[in-house]
């Protein structure tokens, strides 16, 4: 065995059991909890703890899970599902009427296309009551399928604007913004930022370190394909300008803000459907240049990334989900390449079940001081949860 954990080492790969995987919520057909979409995090009860929103894609439940704390966090969370919205795509918090009570924004396609919110209760003892929760739709979001929402001050006027992403007909990066009377959604208006044809990721930045926030997204397919950023035009009645960072052509997916160098959170990682994790670095004159790193153990259907230190040994590492049902059947798809001092070593996080993963976000879950990973899962149906990560 020593023979064969050397000679893997040598290649790139190491051996190493999977990590445990604790379930949050499992699916449930009867509360329309199948095909677990994307997990966004916020501290919705100001505990100290990351909360989870989630959409349920196939089954169109909109849910909520409160974080129990790290004693408590290796059983299922209390939850409660705020809606239920068919073909959900992207479920984020959000205060939009700013009651003190974190509401929730929900992205839909296919037979319903709109945004909508979820309005909270203002009771706190009434957050976990389903019937306490009200939906509403964006009137002037109707008819374009919405895959993705950041919540953003656009104007500066100190209110949560919308910033939202579609994809196929008319799709565009867009804002709604938020009324005087943020309940009145008739009142929210549409302002289109540009033209898009996919849209898989909507992040804030302020990439040129000027003072306020850009917008960077990733943009699947189309006649441009590609990573791009929206410099925010300060003066609102000034166009947003669209500059290219990178992966021009390429099917890119969710992608992440970091630093390999732990320098620099400006820059960005992006998995793609080729099998290579472009990291895009700016350099001292603004131009953006181009790196390739293979995804782990030689997979094609990378879905989303994350840098994070997975072992504590002070150097930045990769995290990666993959959409394993494109990949053979014995293929890992949650895995971390380990950034070492010879070369990236590639580590398996899951076991071989499940086929398509989703969003990463890696913090600390059991107190016990490493980053553990928590995602989804929508085709084998494993749900909402997180692995542990074994290191201490």
């Amino acid at each position: 065995m020593r023979i064969i954990a050397l000679l893997c080492l040598l290649a790139g790969t190491a051996t190493a059991e999977p990590w445990k995987r604790h379930t949050i919520d499992a699916s449930d057909r009867s509360a329309g909890k199948r095909g677990a979409d994307g997990v966004r995090l916020a501290d919705v009860n100001g505990d100290g703890h990351q909360d989870i929103a989630t959409g349920w894609e196939e089954g169109g439940a909109v849910a909520v899970y409160l974080n129990p704390g790290p004693d408590k966090a290796k059983q299922v969370w209390p939850s409660v599902t705020v809606g239920s919205i068919r073909g959900v795509e992207d479920a984020v918090f959000a205060d939009l009427d700013a009651d003190g009570a974190v509401d929730v924004v929900s992205c839909a396609e296919g037979k319903i296309n709109n945004v909508f919110v979820h309005w909270a209760p203002k009771l706190k003892a009434d957050y976990r009551v389903g019937k306490a929760w009200t939906t509403q739709a964006f009137p002037a979001s109707a008819d374009r399928r919405w895959m993705f929402a950041l919540p953003m001050d656009m104007n500066s006027d100190g209110r949560i604007d919308l910033v939202i992403g579609s994809k196929n007909t008319n799709a565009i990066v867009g804002w709604l913004e938020n009324p005087r009377n943020a309940r009145n959604t008739a009142g929210w208006k549409l302002h289109e930022l540009s033209s898009a044809s996919w849209i898989m990721s909507l992040q804030a930045s302020d990439l040129d370190g000027d003072g306020d926030q850009d917008i960077v997204y990733s943009d699947r397919f189309g006649s441009e394909p590609g990573i791009y950023w929206l410099e925010n035009a300060d003066d609102q009645s000034k166009k947003w300008r669209r500059r290219l960072i990178g992966a021009r052509g390429q099917q890119v997916m969710f992608l992440s803000l970091g630093d390999l160098h732990g320098k620099d959170a400006r820059n960005l990682i992006c998995p793609t459907l080729g099998g290579d994790l472009l990291y895009c670095t700016r350099d001292k004159n603004g131009n953006w240049n181009e790196s390739m790193i293979p995804l782990p153990f030689g997979l094609k259907a990378g879905k989303a990334v994350e840098i994070a230190d997975v072992n504590l040994d002070g150097r930045p590492d990769i995290v990666t989900t993959s959409e394993a049902q494109r990949e053979a059947d014995d293929m890992v798809a949650v895995a971390w390449k380990e950034n070492t001092s010879s070369g990236w070593v590639d580590h398996a996080i899951s076991n071989k079940r499940g086929r398509k993963f989703d969003r990463v976000e890696m913090l600390d879950l059991d107190g016990d001081g490493d980053l553990d990973l928590l995602t989804c899962e929508e085709v084998h149906d494993l749900g909402v949860f997180w692995y542990e990560n074994p290191t201490r």
